[in-house]
């Protein structure tokens, strides 16, 4: 058992390393931009660079850990990801910064993969599994409210720097512990998919890529278009490449169950709304009402500790009701506290308008990572375990991009002012500020009305189904012994 708690402290730990540089730089944007003078559109690719690697290089990095083994990709993935934090930490241009994020991104995408893989194939399955899976979730879901905590504590109290620094000694010690802790998995024979592996990760960037680009170009720019055209033409290419490779980087065979593919839509659209919540609710603080750096930061603490303290529950939750029945009860919850958010105004208190939705929202997302994160990988086999990981990782990483490039469109095209249309220059108009804000949380309310319908139709279906098939022989011999 002791064991089992240090292994899951490394995954947990590695992990939400990861995810807090998705957001912890959001708070510190402002001064890296005239610390570094970074252009207002190149600012975003502070956040773009990260995210583009992680998202598009996941589905190799998870292949790589099936192949070569879990712990040795996990460290060298941690590894590079450490090395990159320093790098960035230190940058001394907009250059220096945008290569080191990168990096980071190439290092989270290695090392992603493997730590879902891991903690799946360390855990007995049962309440012992599902309790990790609950605080993996909890990670993938609160990281980024965490992430913005800290970012403005350490950008106001420190640098911006400190954002970046702070996983130095994190990553060193995880490389240190991670060999002495985690077993390494078998690893494969067979041919590393290069076809599948190119086609994947050039589509993944060039949708990825296009989605980002379309919140400042708008989605009829002719490059956003090409983007998301060729994007959409290699991942074409991808599915045909898998269906003849002998050894896929990706097995088709994880999109046979209705349930993991709702799993991974549902999560798209959950995550999206989520990130895109983060973004506009730090800009409304800071610009509508006046919050400082670490403020604004602070303000996100009622989500983030309900999300934690309710993940312990949530493994009773789920052995009492159910996946399926928790899933949706947590996107309802999230649903009811999105929409509560997206009336906010600039008249808004913070208590009502936003402390007291931000409670909700925690609890539903506490209460839907759990069961997302358990569906996307089910019924997976121990050899696909790698693969299944990455996809709920590409899942959230995507569902973040499309998220925010889907709202900024939004907010762009609502916001009452010239065709710059920047948060710097609205902000001395904070009533058509926060009109804009507003309406972009109001599509998010739209995201989690379609990802509840998703797991109606799909993943609650097929529990429902899967259920029918294990109650039928227990009535038939219930039959049998009563005649």
């Amino acid at each position: 058992m002791a064991h089992r708690s240090r292994l899951l402290a490394v995954i947990l730990g590695s992990y939400l390393m990861i995810v807090l540089d998705i957001s912890i730089v959001i708070n510190a944007l402002p001064r890296i931009h005239h610390a570094l003078g970074f252009s207002a559109t190149g600012l975003s690719w502070v956040q773009n660079a990260y995210t583009l690697a992680f998202g598009g290089l996941l589905l190799l990095g998870a292949r790589a850990g099936d192949l070569l083994g879990r712990r040795r990709m996990f460290v060298l993935g941690i590894s590079l990801f450490t090395l990159a934090s320093l790098a960035a930490g230190t940058a001394q241009s907009a250059a220096w910064l945008l290569a080191a994020r990168g990096v980071q991104g190439v290092g989270a995408a290695i090392a992603a993969p493997s730590t879902l893989a891991l903690l799946m194939t360390s855990f007995p399955e049962g309440r012992e599994r599902t309790r990790a899976v609950a605080y993996y979730a909890a990670v993938a879901g609160g990281g980024g409210s965490v992430g913005l905590v800290l970012g403005g504590i350490l950008t106001s109290w420190l640098s911006w720097r400190w954002g970046l620094f702070i996983n130095v000694p994190l990553g060193a010690a995880l490389v240190f512990t991670a060999p002495r802790v985690l077993h390494e998995t078998e690893r494969r024979t067979g041919h590393f998919d290069l076809a599948g592996a190119l086609t994947s990760t050039a589509g993944m960037f060039a949708i990825v890529y296009g989605i980002v680009r379309a919140g400042p170009a708008g989605w009829g720019d002719r490059f956003t278009v090409a983007s998301l055209a060729g994007g959409a033409a290699l991942l074409a290419l991808f599915v045909v490449t898998e269906r003849r490779a002998a050894h896929p980087i990706t097995p088709l065979r994880l999109f046979a169950s209705r349930e993991r593919v709702g799993a991974y839509i549902a999560r798209v659209l959950f995550v999206g709304a989520m990130f895109g919540q983060f973004f506009f609710l730090t800009q409304y603080l800071q610009a509508v009402k006046g919050f400082s750096p670490v403020e604004a930061g602070v303000a996100f603490l009622p989500l983030t500790l309900v999300l934690f303290a309710t993940t312990s529950a949530v493994p009773g939750l789920v052995a009492r009701f159910g996946d399926s029945r928790v899933l949706v009860a947590g996107i309802v919850l999230a649903l009811v506290g999105m929409a509560w958010l997206s009336r906010i105004d600039a008249e808004s208190s913070y208590l009502t308008g936003v402390a007291i939705p931000m409670l909700i929202l925690g609890l539903g997302a506490a209460c839907a990572f759990t069961p997302l994160t358990t569906a996307g990988v089910a019924g997976v086999a121990a050899e696909d375990a790698g693969a299944a990981s990455g996809l709920v990782n590409v899942a959230h990483q995507l569902g973040g991009s499309l998220g925010l490039g889907v709202l900024v469109t939004v907010f762009a095209s609502v916001l009452p002012h010239p065709p710059t249309r920047t948060l710097a220059a609205a902000s001395t108009q904070t009533s058509g500020l926060a009109h804009a804000i507003s309406a972009a949380l109001t599509v998010g309310t739209g995201m989690l009305v379609l990802a509840l319908a998703v797991v109606l139709m799909l993943v609650r279906r097929a529990d429902a189904r899967e259920a029918e098939v294990v109650d039928l022989p227990l009535a038939r011999d219930e039959e049998r012994a009563a005649a």
